[in-house]
């Protein structure tokens, strides 16, 4: 988005929208962005979610003995913050217009919401049975199937079912 914005104010010499351009600003800047954003909301979002679950994830018995005691009452669904972060990192530095940073955004998105479900389910249910690996593999298998059609369909036409080896060269 900042992207997208800030450089057609440049006039393509040394001035401070220039930096946009390059790749390694942006990744310096969604960097720090993430890294702010867990300083700034990971304390609130860690605190809520004591609030909201109460008791924590469910342990299982058959675990370790020190689990019980260490893991009893910790929170569940950190993965929000982490997500939270890198999502609006992305969408704030990233090129827009680049078809595959919308495939990474649909796999990280996808697979945090298997992991929000699965950890959801197991604090409404107070157990620690989630959704089940088969269902989880299951859609992990659809949304990478998505990703994979997604990602041949942005390549050129040429290559879109081509497998290519760089280490090989034709003749």
């Amino acid at each position: 988005m900042l992207y997208h914005t800030l450089v057609p104010l440049s006039d393509g010499g040394g001035d401070l929208f220039n930096l946009f351009r390059y790749i390694t600003f942006r990744a310096g800047g969604a960097f720090m962005t993430a890294l702010c954003f867990g300083f700034i909301f990971g304390r609130p979002i860690i605190e809520w979610l004591r609030r909201v679950q109460k008791r924590g994830q469910p342990i299982r018995d058959d675990g370790p003995q020190r689990h019980l005691l260490v893991k009893q009452g910790t929170p569940t669904m950190g993965g929000v913050m982490i997500l939270g972060g890198t999502l609006v990192a992305t969408l704030l530095f990233a090129r827009l217009d680049n078809g595959f940073i919308w495939v990474v955004v649909l796999v990280t998105a996808g697979f945090g919401a298997i992991g929000f479900w699965d950890d959801y389910s197991k604090i409404a249910k107070h157990t620690h049975r989630g959704v089940s690996g088969k269902v989880r593999l299951a859609l992990g298998f659809i949304i990478a199937g998505i990703a994979a059609v997604w990602a041949t369909w942005l390549q050129p036409v040429e290559l879109q079912y081509a497998i290519d080896l760089p280490i090989v060269q034709q003749a």
